[in-house]
């Protein structure tokens, strides 16, 4: 999950742009023998927000946030559903760590088998998008293509898989109807549930944070929502990109957001120039402007590198997952079965 999101719009385009990409996207992750952390987890999130969790400790999926409660209304039998098909999962994901290890020719020790999978709808075009993707040990494993409805094997460890699951055509279409259809209805129906937190505007706090005179100065925004965010630098007025490295965002505790951006700069170069950060979030018509003192301000103050490591343990116990750390584009796995009463329904994961 991580890797630069580079910004590509102009200053100002965040206000006035309108669409917003809803996204629907779970989470499963097997583990073998990682100290004080469930064999199995699920976690589902909708536009970056947790809202279903299941663990093989409590054995019982249960909503993150009062308005899936909502999902009852037309299904009561949603959460037993979800929990029953959570737990199909959880074996499914034990016996795949056991062939993981066989594959590899591994023993024991601590080893995660994950699965991300779900899909994006654009509210203003109607463009939709559906992902799956498997990793092990921290390596992409095998994804699927939805325009060639064939698997992609990175390793050669995953070639066998693709062999099997390339020949259940049957399957194949199944997963490409639920990704480019059945998925997105439910994407629906949560954003529509959960739209008075979903749509809400926050403002970000900012800070400036430099370990010493000479490294890179880092602008902090966080506890802003939506996600949608531009954290970018000027100088002396004008867009400035050069030496500027951009940080992926990251959800806080309480589902807001965080992201930074570092400024490379020379202290000669900082003291005749005026340096700035802004921050823009989506449907906020108010930039946050951060101006860069100079070198002899007390007010930028030592980097908060633990800070900003406590936030990463933050979300990763909220979440409830360890994801692999090599970034693909996006990726997630789906349900591919005939039943109905749940969005996921056919979501056990096949064996590999």
């Amino acid at each position: 999950m991580n890797g630069i999101i580079r910004l590509v719009l102009g200053i100002g385009l965040l206000h006035t742009a309108s669409a917003v990409t809803h996204s629907l996207k779970y989470f499963y992750t097997g583990s073998s023998e990682v100290p004080n952390f469930p064999e199995f987890v699920v976690v589902a999130m909708v536009d970056g927000v947790q809202m279903v969790h299941y663990d093989s400790n409590s054995q019982r999926a249960v909503p993150k946030q009062d308005w899936m409660n909502k999902a009852t209304e037309t299904r009561p039998q949603y959460w037993e559903t979800e929990t029953g098909i959570s737990k199909g999962a959880q074996q499914n994901f034990k016996a795949n760590i056991d062939i993981a290890k066989q594959r590899f020719n591994q023993s024991g020790g601590v080893h995660v088998f994950q699965v991300m999978y779900g899909c994006e709808w654009d509210d203003e075009n109607g463009a939709t998008e559906g992902f799956e993707q498997y990793g092990y040990d921290g390596e992409d494993f095998i994804a699927f293509d939805l325009k060639t409805t064939k698997w992609i094997a990175p390793t050669p460890q995953a070639v066998i898989t693709k062999h099997k699951w390339d020949s259940n055509t049957a399957r194949n279409e199944q997963m490409k109807n639920y990704y480019t259809q059945e998925c997105i209805d439910w994407l629906k129906k949560y954003v529509d549930y959960g739209k008075s937190t979903l749509m809400r505007t926050v403002p970000p706090s900012m800070s400036l944070f430099q370990k010493t005179s000479s490294s890179p100065v880092t602008c902090h925004a966080t506890g802003f929502y939506p996600r949608d965010v531009m954290v970018s630098w000027q100088k002396d007025g004008q867009d400035h990109h050069e030496d500027v490295e951009y940080g992926e965002i990251l959800q806080n505790d309480d589902g807001t957001f965080q992201k930074s951006s570092h400024l490379t700069v020379t202290p000669e170069d900082r003291k005749n120039n005026k340096y700035q950060c802004v921050v823009q979030v989506k449907g906020i018509q108010e930039d946050f402007i951060e101006v860069l003192p100079d070198l002899d301000a007390a007010n930028v103050v030592p980097i908060i590198g633990g800070m900003v490591a406590l936030l990463l343990v933050v979300v990763a116990v909220v979440v409830g997952v360890v994801v692999w750390k090599k970034r693909s584009k996006k990726g997630f796995v789906p349900a591919s079965t005939s039943e109905t009463d749940s969005e996921n329904s056919g979501r056990a994961a096949p064996q590999i």
